[in-house]
């Protein structure tokens, strides 16, 4: 089975990451709620709301880590979530600026983002 995401599954994972528990779901949600479930990125409780799992919350942080390495790539001073640069720095795919205020994406930064867009396009 494809654990690939469309845009509309990732923003439907996304609001149901931020949505308070029983709170009325979007139609985002509503359509794309029987493929996260069924992929496990989401789990229906008891009650019938949405909560987002362990393996949902690790694909999203990891695309906020590919976005977050390609606004690096497109500008330097890019604002960046404190976990997202602390990963991407330690993983070595970005380093602060050397002239102050951003980072600066390294070669391995630039290999791995060749690597995803040859992957998925």
């Amino acid at each position: 089975m494809d654990d690939s995401l469309t845009k509309d599954e990732y923003d439907a994972l996304g609001q149901i990451s931020k949505a308070p528990r029983h709170g009325r779901v979007s139609a985002c949600v509503a359509r794309n709620a029987k493929r996260l479930a069924g992929l496990k990125f989401v789990t229906r409780e008891r009650d019938g709301s949405l909560v987002i799992t362990d393996k949902g919350k690790q694909t999203l942080f990891v695309k906020s880590c590919i976005d977050g390495l390609r606004a690096v790539a497109d500008d330097p001073l890019a604002k960046l979530a404190v976990e997202v640069a602390t990963f991407l720095g330690k993983k070595g795919h970005i380093k602060p600026s050397e002239a102050g205020g951003g980072f600066d994406i390294t070669q391995k930064g630039r290999e791995c983002l060749a690597d995803i867009d040859s992957t998925t396009r």
